[in-house]
């Protein structure tokens, strides 16, 4: 049902529009916004979606000069200049300044809610087929991976090229130092501790950049026998257990600026530096990405001296809880298999495997942006809406 407008008035000498509707709720809208979100040709370019109306040109302390209920499906206002604005019934519901209404326009634009897990995870799993061919598939990978951090898509041809369909469906890949795509095996001369058969630590891929990559894609070609589980945790959960545990952990690798490098060359010659705190957190305390590569941790330790061995003990607390058998999870994968994963949240990890004569593992891998994914399932969403 659409929403329908019972009344409408003025509040506070012109500088708020009181909304109430058929079901009795009503919303408060302050003026200053309402003229700012103008939707006429004049205010708004409609084939852009985009405002039109220049900030310097608009009064922060506008007040209405008249506002009327044209039909209960749109409000009108004249504004002192005689500029005159419609609002369209659904346009405004949406966008009611109360806090249910905004939680909802979060959960509506962003999909912010997550589903923790450990050990016990049961890693989701869909065909990798369905995800490029199929809009309804597709929707509920991307919904999946943001909510839990992980998905496992089946049945790829074990060959290299397959992540270039993958980044077609959702829309691009992110280019890196390391190319568009890059292939894990082992390597003589390694440029990336990656490209060996050791273990690999829990981590974060590339924390040396300013904006890490906020998905990654890891294709399964070849497998090796004996060693080479992969292992993943929820570098959320993780965070949640350690603020309760110690919170003066917590607050440390949250607002210590760690030094990352990458210095070599693949793609091309790169000299990568950056600072990133381990635990990057929101407005409420809550982490939003974790930037944690015990490998490219530089030796270069940008804060005071006495500060450096706290730092140090509330580091090896985390990797503790990051390690424990209870969060993570250890799995293997064949060929065709692609692990798709939120890189600001679930920290991966690697068993070791004996090295040969021959390349006995090969994953190739590649990474692709939150906004990028997000986008896609903006869109599909609509389409599947439509349908």
């Amino acid at each position: 049902m659409k929403p329908l407008i019972q009344k409408v008035e003025a509040l506070d000498k012109g500088h708020f529009v009181r909304v109430e509707w058929e079901d009795g709720s009503e919303s408060h809208y302050p003026c200053v916004w309402l003229r700012d979100s103008c939707q006429c040709p004049h205010c708004f370019l409609r084939s852009a979606g985009a405002r039109r109306l220049l900030f310097e040109d608009l009064d922060v302390n506008i007040v209405v000069k008249e506002v009327t209920l044209s039909d209960r499906k749109k409000i009108s206002i004249t504004w002192p200049d005689e500029h005159s604005s419609e609002y369209e019934a659904e346009w405004l519901k949406r966008r009611c300044f109360s806090e249910k209404a905004r939680a909802e326009m979060r959960e509506d634009l962003f999909l912010p809610e997550h589903q923790y897990w450990g050990s016990d995870l049961q890693l989701p799993k869909m065909p990798f087929e369905e995800v490029l061919y199929d809009d309804e598939s597709a929707y509920k990978w991307l919904c999946t991976l943001k909510k839990v951090g992980i998905m496992l898509l089946t049945g790829a041809a074990a060959r290299q090229g397959e992540l270039l369909k993958l980044g077609r469906r959702v829309g691009f890949l992110r280019l890196t130092f390391y190319g568009p795509t890059w292939q894990v095996q082992d390597k003589a001369d390694a440029n990336n501790v990656a490209y060996t058969t050791g273990k690999l630590c829990f981590h974060t891929d590339y924390p040396a950049l300013q904006h890490p990559p906020g998905v990654q894609f890891l294709h399964c070609i070849k497998q090796t026998s004996a060693g080479g589980e992969s292992e993943v945790v929820d570098g959320f959960h993780v965070c949640n257990k350690l603020k309760e545990q110690n919170p003066q952990a917590y607050q440390i690798l949250s607002s210590t600026a760690v030094d990352y490098t990458d210095v070599g060359v693949d793609f091309c010659e790169f000299a990568v530096q950056c600072k990133q705190r381990i635990i990057d957190v929101d407005a409420r305390g809550q982490a939003v990405r974790i930037n944690y590569n015990n490998a490219t941790r530089d030796t270069v330790f940008d804060i005071p001296a006495e500060k450096v061995r706290p730092f140090y003990a509330a580091l090896k607390e985390f990797n503790d809880l990051l390690n424990s058998t209870e969060h993570k999870f250890i799995y293997k994968l064949k060929p065709g298999d692609v692990v798709t994963f939120d890189n600001w949240r679930v920290l991966h990890g690697r068993q070791s495997y004996q090295s040969g004569a021959e390349v006995t593992r090969h994953l190739e891998g590649a990474y692709a942006d939150w906004d990028v994914l997000m986008s896609r399932l903006r869109l599909l969403r609509r389409i599947l809406s439509r349908d």
